[in-house]
């Protein structure tokens, strides 16, 4: 698994956990989908982590709690969790799609190693700023964004020097 998040909050209190559920029943309801348990605890699960997890890492986490949820229920709520706005998508540079929760967070970017694929997690209010300004640019309302810089971190900086 990859570096833990920089979050605001180091744990997700029952109330928001309790609004999570309810943007995601809105969403389930909106596209004509039922709620489930097995829905519910595989948000649970996902919110509760502060990792970057493929489907595959979440399918596991979620196992140990409901033996009987499948990997295709889990694949398809994380893509129900990113049409609702409370997960989105990660690109490492590793080929594996990897998402993270965004229920009640700010904005926040990523630097990946384009050679070991570690990341770090960053905060920039020079970015936000420029989102503002092109979205007033554009008459858009900008409501969320990605923004990734790739690289070569330094221990991978130091293993290069002395190759």
């Amino acid at each position: 698994m990859l570096q833990k998040r920089i979050d605001d909050q180091p744990t997700i209190s029952r109330q928001m956990v309790r609004e999570a559920e309810a943007v995601f029943h809105n969403h389930l309801k909106k596209v004509g989908l039922k709620r489930t348990g097995q829905r519910d605890a595989i948000l649970r699960t996902f919110i509760d982590t502060r990792d970057h997890l493929s489907t595959d890492e979440l399918y596991r986490l979620v196992k140990k709690k409901d033996e009987g949820i499948g990997f295709t229920t889990v694949y398809r709520t994380l893509k129900l969790l990113a049409e609702c706005g409370l997960a989105s998508e990660v690109a490492f540079n590793d080929g594996v799609a990897r998402y993270e929760h965004q229920y009640q967070r700010r904005n926040h970017h990523h630097m990946v190693c384009t050679e070991c694929g570690s990341s770090v997690e960053f905060f920039s209010a020079d970015i936000e700023r420029i989102e503002q300004a092109v979205g007033r640019k554009h008459k858009y309302l900008p409501t969320r964004h990605t923004f990734q810089i790739y690289g070569i971190c330094e221990k991978c900086q130091k293993k290069q020097k002395r190759a």
